[in-house]
């Protein structure tokens, strides 16, 4: 009889202890959802919002479908047939410095994950010192100068292709990824450094190196600042240096104009701000669910072990 009552006893228990489980599982799914939510709704609305008239955007009436149904700002975008210059030029800079930054950033972050590479403290800390000091904007300016890099496609994707955070990721992950019994086994059977780095652990991070292509993509299909600064020849523009004149030049002659014609500038120039947004991010989103796979490993691996 008192096996029967313990046993009558744990029964409730296990059964309130999976209700309890079931309810957190559910909060936590409908949390994920809210928040799904939060996230996509502000791309969900730019998408909208570039098909929509400015007024009915102004007045909140296009919050969840297209509100007056327009192509008006993506017809007027494409008049400017620079965007594709624009485009063209992107694109190369994107490729040519993601394949520089890789080179650079993988190689430099394989060499301070060795054990025998002599100083590879001092250099682990030279390569953390830049994360938080450097120069200045004059200095680099006069640098990239004297070495005439200034107004020339090289000096979009070469400067600036070393990123500290980058190599310190990569490194992390060498260290905590690749065996050391690999490299003596390689030794046994006469590979060399670089052997060994090319045809054993660069096959072995892809993960981590999925994770670099695309911050580094990222970064240059959205860098406009550097063009900005150190380009003049508008045939070497970015896109977005373009997309940024456009707008600033349609505002402006919205400000000066007026009368209707001001009324008509300011209406193209609020009804191109949201199209613009969708040409300039639709093209880089579009690489991400290759590399989707490989993100999340890749991050928390680099990251978060030592």
């Amino acid at each position: 009889m008192g096996l029967v009552e313990v046993r009558e006893k744990r029964a409730p228990r296990q059964k309130n202890t999976r209700s309890s489980d079931k309810a957190l599982e559910i909060g936590l799914y409908v949390f994920a959802v809210l928040m799904l939510i939060v996230l996509i709704y502000p791309l969900y609305f730019i998408i909208i919002a570039s098909f929509s008239e400015p007024a009915a955007v102004a007045n909140g009436q296009a919050w969840l479908v297209p509100k007056d149904f327009t192509l008006a700002g993506y017809q007027e975008l494409l008049k400017h047939s620079n965007i594709w210059i624009g485009y063209r030029n992107t694109i190369l800079y994107t490729i040519v410095g993601t394949a520089i930054g890789l080179v650079v950033n993988i190689s430099a972050a394989y060499a301070l994950s060795r054990k025998d590479l002599a100083g590879r403290k001092y250099f682990s800390l030279l390569f953390i010192f830049t994360m938080f000091f450097n120069g200045g904007l004059i200095p680099t300016f006069m640098t990239i100068r004297d070495f005439h890099l200034y107004d020339t496609f090289l000096v979009m994707v070469l400067p600036f292709s070393v990123a500290a955070f980058n190599i310190i990721v990569a490194r992390t992950f060498f260290q905590s990824s690749i065996p050391e019994d690999l490299w003596e086994a390689a030794q046994l059977d006469g590979c060399g450094n670089l052997r060994y780095f090319m045809t054993i652990v660069i096959p072995l991070s892809k993960a981590v190196i999925s994770v670099i292509a695309l911050w580094t993509a990222v970064g240059h299909w959205n860098s406009y600042f550097n063009a900005l600064i150190y380009l003049k020849d508008t045939s070497l523009y970015p896109l977005q240096l373009i997309l940024r004149n456009i707008l600033v030049t349609n505002q402006m002659q919205s400000a000066m104009g007026t009368g209707e014609a001001a009324a008509i500038a300011l209406r193209l120039a609020n009804i191109m701000r949201y199209a613009v947004i969708i040409v300039a991010t639709v093209p880089i989103m579009c690489i991400y669910p290759f590399v989707q796979k490989y993100f999340n490993q890749g991050v928390m691996i680099g990251a978060v072990k030592s």
